[in-house]
């Protein structure tokens, strides 16, 4: 896993700057996260000072960029050699893998204490086990052998606005695994539609992602179930009552339009349509937990639920 004598002396060539380890902290996936973060805090119930909740969300923030440190260090050998990866700062020299390993085992470690010491134990907890789970379940033993590789290990992905309520509350609840199953949900129509497209990168590294090892057509089919079954739970939090209207309704016209994108795409077997249904993924998501946290924010605010 460490550098050859040969890449140490590219790695030499090199004064890695402050913007390389920004790229290793993955900041777009980064920024998700913190979102959805931020966002299980402001629905969760009870008050917070703010200046723990800027911890909060803060360590939340350091977690998730440590994690994808540690993902980079690790997949570097495959990263090299995959198209859309291989400029990435440490298949292309200008980090060494022991300075990213370094830096993302210190983030971890301060994230996790800085949560456990300033906000709650629980919330310090649920990071530990997001890191770790993306670092050892994920990257180190499911994406390399698994095609339910992006299923199970999207878990890692939807525990942040989990860690944002128990910020808040110290404990979990019903409301925040509705959370974290709209997320876990999100994860496989979102990822086999970018892999439908991204395929001959993944096959010629052997990383045995759904298109790869079962085929296109079973990957549009389990992409049409998967949002099927993702869309009645994104109902839920106005069904239970800690969502407003105006989320039922985004929540059902978006959903509609994300369950035609995968019908079409069943249907027509167009890579077009599968950047489309992904790139939309992507804002769905986005407007889901937007729409969440301003009408807690405004809920909070007015006195009750807009």
């Amino acid at each position: 896993m460490y550098a050859t004598s040969a890449e140490q002396r590219r790695y030499d060539q090199y004064e890695p700057a402050a913007r390389d380890f920004w790229a290793l902290l993955k900041p777009r996936v980064m920024s998700l996260v913190v979102f959805t973060g931020l966002v299980g805090l402001l629905l969760a119930p009870g008050e917070i000072h703010p200046v723990i909740a800027f911890t909060a969300i803060l360590c939340i923030a350091v977690g998730a960029g440590a994690s994808g440190c540690l993902n980079m260090w690790y997949d570097a050998d495959i990263d090299a050699v995959m198209n859309r990866t291989c400029d990435r700062p440490i298949p292309a020299g200008r980090v060494s893998r022991e300075s990213a390993l370094h830096f993302g085992v210190a983030l971890s470690v301060a994230s996790v204490l800085l949560m456990g010491l300033a906000v709650n134990i629980t919330a310090a907890v649920l990071l530990a086990v997001t890191i770790g789970f993306y670092i050892f379940v994920y990257t180190m033993w499911l994406k390399r052998r698994t095609p339910q590789n992006i299923v199970i290990g999207g878990a890692a992905g939807a525990f942040p606005p989990m860690i944002g309520w128990v910020a808040v509350t110290g404990n979990i609840s019903l409301e925040s695994l509705v959370l974290f199953g709209i997320i876990f949900m999100w994860t496989p129509p979102h990822f086999w539609a970018l892999s439908l497209f991204a395929c001959k990168d993944y096959e010629k590294v052997g990383v045995p992602m759904l298109p790869v090892v079962a085929g296109e057509a079973e990957t549009r089919k389990q992409i049409l179930i998967y949002t099927l079954l993702m869309v009645p739970i994104t109902l839920a939090p106005w069904v239970m009552g800690f969502a407003g209207p105006v989320y039922g309704l985004t929540s059902a016209v978006l959903g509609t339009v994300f369950l035609g994108l995968a019908l079409k795409l069943y249907f027509r077997k167009d890579i077009g349509t599968a950047k489309k249904l992904f790139f939309f993924s992507i804002l769905y998501l986005f407007i889901l937990f937007a729409v969440l946290g301003t009408e807690a924010f405004l809920g909070q605010t007015s006195g009750g639920l807009i």
